[in-house]
């Protein structure tokens, strides 16, 4: 199997998808530190019910994704886990 198809498999599981989908990344205009951090939690909290949330980070991981939370991680902590 391909890894597009393998990719779109684990994203039709991924508890993200839909209207609350906008919270995973950040607004085009200008968001405060106290937004951000609201919104990236109540991010977090989908992932934390999510069933593929492994198979997200390692995508994210793997492509060097800079923007949003995959997998329960903000770029920024994507970031320090790859460091370490």
């Amino acid at each position: 199997m391909s890894t597009a198809l393998q990719t779109e498999k684990w994203q039709l599981k991924a508890a993200c998808r839909g209207p609350h989908a906008e919270v995973f990344f950040p607004p085009p205009t200008f968001e405060r530190k106290n937004e951000k951090e609201y919104r990236e939690e109540r991010a977090k909290e989908i992932c934390r019910t999510c069933v593929v949330r492994q198979p997200c980070l390692d995508y994210a991981v793997s492509i060097k994704e800079q923007h949003g939370i995959w997998g329960g991680l903000s770029e920024a902590e994507r970031r320090k886990m790859l460091a370490s």
